[in-house]
C-alpha cells in the first residue's frame, strides 16, 4: 500500500542511478539532476533528458543554469547554499525553479529567488545524521502555513512511506534511498 501525492521528486547524483524503464508515463514524476561529484559525459545526459520526456518525466538540472538550457530542461533546482538571484533570470524564459532549504530563513531566501516550490529537509531521522534535528510530521505541517508549496524530503524509507499520508503536501522528495533501495523507485505507483 503506497501514499498517492500528486508530485513525485527524486533528486539523483548520477543518471545511472534510476531506471526509467520501471516508470509509467505520467507527468507525476521530477527529476532532479544534482551532479556534484565526477561530472557525466553531456551526451549521456542529453540521451538522459530526452528518455525522461519520452517517459513523461519532468527534468530538472541543480544549480548550473548553462547545463540547465542546453538540455532544455523543464526548470532549474536551486540548493539551500546557493544564494544567487541569477536564476530569476529563467522565470522569464517560463523554466520553473524549484529551491531546497533547511530552516526559515533558507525559506525565505528561496521565495525571494523565485522558487515556485521548495524541498524542505529533513522530515524524518536520516541515517547518515542521526542526531540532526528533524520535524516530524506535525511541525512540517504547521510549516505548510507559511507557503503552500512546501515538499518534505529527508528520511523517506520504505518503513515510514505510509507516515506520507498525513502530510498535507502535494507531493515529497527522496533522494538517498534510491540508490540505497531502488525498489522504492517501483513502489511510486
Amino acid at each position: 500500500m503506497f501514499v498517492f501525492k500528486k508530485k513525485y521528486y527524486l533528486i539523483i547524483n548520477n543518471t545511472k542511478d534510476i531506471n526509467l524503464n520501471n516508470f509509467i508515463r505520467n507527468k507525476k514524476f521530477i527529476i532532479i539532476y544534482r551532479n556534484i561529484n565526477k561530472p557525466e559525459n553531456f551526451k549521456t545526459i542529453i540521451n538522459f533528458r530526452k528518455r525522461c520526456r519520452t517517459h513523461g518525466i519532468l527534468f530538472f538540472v541543480a544549480n548550473n543554469i548553462e547545463l540547465c538550457r542546453s538540455t532544455r530542461a523543464d526548470g532549474a533546482y536551486i540548493s539551500a547554499y546557493n544564494k544567487s538571484f541569477k536564476f530569476l533570470n529563467l522565470t522569464k524564459s517560463n523554466l520553473k525553479l524549484i529551491g531546497s532549504a533547511h530552516n526559515i530563513r533558507e525559506l525565505n531566501m528561496k521565495i525571494k529567488q523565485g522558487c515556485s516550490e521548495i524541498i524542505f529537509s529533513k522530515l524524518f531521522e536520516v541515517d547518515y545524521d542521526p542526531k540532526a534535528a528533524v520535524l516530524g510530521v506535525v511541525k512540517f505541517n504547521n510549516l505548510i502555513n507559511m507557503h503552500s508549496n512546501i515538499i518534505p524530503l529527508g528520511g523517506v524509507k520504505i518503513s515510514n512511506l505510509n507516515k506520507l499520508r498525513m502530510i498535507r503536501s502535494s507531493g515529497f522528495a527522496i533522494m538517498s534511498e534510491i540508490k540505497k533501495k531502488p525498489a522504492i523507485s517501483n513502489r511510486l505507483f
